[in-house]
């Protein structure tokens, strides 16, 4: 986990001061490679990077290659297309997993996110008569919570057996020492712990090292939702020994809705042959693959857990942006999304003042990443619709936080002052 280093110079909210700081930016031409919705003649304050990205405009070029391909080989683009559609899902494998921070083989794109989760389960989620409990998040993001109560019913347990650790009364977010003291609690029957890297919904970062370490000292395997996390924190997933772990690529990766999910298996697990998989034919042995033979020989890395071939056009729209990352690495994205998340905490205890503290900002300032979820009390969604009315895009999650991320690809220092301006505004 990256602890928050905030800027040592005094903010000011004003436009030129935040101009100046855009004017500093080392970053601020990458702004300019993505497609923004358009509000009055402008450009929208998109502070939604969290929910879906924004279109790189490089995305339609890299698709519309692989739609002449098509056109022009058929079923022969398979191996003739510029870039051969039967190992094209290889060509994300070294960016993605340096964004995740682990090894290629470790690493692979496939499906999407609770596709994955499930997959994944299969194999790591091992119930016995003595181990049998799942532990997560409390508010964890739904789906997640379909995928682990169903995986309980499959395996005839209850609901019992899942451990959701909540916030304490009163408060937004988990206290670790609430997680550490659950695992050991339950450290006899704990079989697996699967967590949100980051919590949609109050942008909380979780120590995924510690948390990892605290699960293998229990005897349980430890697995992580990285939708809020991938191309928005730094990770080592590799070295923090984390089991398994799943993620979208459409938030902060910006490859488009619905597009192409990552999975990740630590290389301790790959040598098992025997580990328990649902199988398919993309991860079976690459050169016996075309025998259309009928017994399954797993490929020796993550890629045995793909089951078709590659969806072409999303990884397509994923490598326009995977590029893009490459080119800015993640160093200085973190490092920027720290100045914005720092100013747009200032701007909104500005905002504060003049209003009797009606804005309170529930995501950790030593632990978040480049999302700020406020709770607006007293004024609810009208003051969401309001914000979309006047070209700024935020999220916004019931029963009542506005959600805010500032992606430090594409978001500028002027725009949380447009943002602050105008919500500044509303509020009085």
């Amino acid at each position: 986990m990256i602890p928050v280093k905030e800027p040592v110079q005094q903010f000011q909210n004003t436009l030129l001061f935040a101009q100046t700081l855009d004017q500093q930016d080392p970053l601020r031409l990458f702004r300019e490679r993505f497609l923004f919705p358009q509000h009055g003649g402008r450009d929208v304050v998109y502070f939604t990077g969290n929910s879906l990205g924004l279109q790189p405009k490089t995305t339609a070029s890299f698709i519309q290659q692989e739609l002449n391909d098509w056109s022009k080989f058929g079923v022969e683009g398979h191996v003739h297309a510029k870039y051969p559609w039967l190992s094209y899902h290889e060509l994300l494998t070294d960016s993605m997993a340096k964004l995740v921070g682990a090894l290629p083989q470790e690493t692979v794109m496939m499906n999407q996110l609770t596709v994955n989760l499930h997959l994944l389960m299969v194999s790591f989620y091992r119930p016995t008569k003595n181990r049998y409990k799942i532990l997560c998040e409390g508010k964890a993001f739904p789906s997640d919570q379909y995928a682990l109560r169903s995986q309980l019913k499959f395996h005839g347990q209850d609901e019992n057996a899942l451990i959701e650790v909540a916030p304490r009364e009163g408060e937004y977010t988990v206290r670790e020492e609430d997680i550490f003291a659950a695992i050991e609690k339950n450290k006899n029957e704990m079989a697996l712990i699967m967590i949100g890297g980051v919590n949609y919904f109050s942008g909380q970062v979780f120590d995924m090292k510690a948390i990892a370490a605290a699960g293998h000292q229990a005897g349980a395997v430890v697995g992580f939702d990285l939708a809020h996390a991938a191309g928005n924190i730094d990770l080592k997933l590799h070295d923090w020994q984390v089991d398994f772990a799943t993620w979208c690529s459409y938030k902060y990766l910006n490859s488009g809705p619905g597009s192409v999910a990552g999975a990740f298996v630590h290389e301790k697990h790959l040598n098992n042959l025997d580990l328990p998989l649902f199988a398919g034919w993309w991860g079976h042995n690459k050169e016996m693959r075309f025998l259309m033979d009928s017994t399954f020989v797993p490929i020796p890395s993550a890629e045995r857990w793909q089951l078709s071939n590659a969806p072409i056009f999303s990884m397509a729209a994923c490598r326009a942006s995977l590029v893009i990352f490459d080119e800015a690495g993640m160093p200085s994205l973190i490092k920027k999304s720290h100045t914005l998340t720092a100013y747009l905490e200032f701007v909104i205890g500005e905002i504060n003042v003049k209003n009797n503290n009606c804005l309170q900002i529930i995501t950790p300032r030593e632990n978040r990443g480049c999302q700020i979820s406020i709770v607006a009390h007293g004024h609810g969604k009208k003051l969401y619709n309001q914000l979309i009315e006047n070209g700024i895009i935020p999220d916004w999650r019931e029963p009542n936080v506005i959600r805010c991320a500032t992606v430090p690809l594409y978001n500028s220092f002027e725009d949380i002052y447009r943002f602050g301006k105008v919500l500044g505004d509303l509020i009085a």
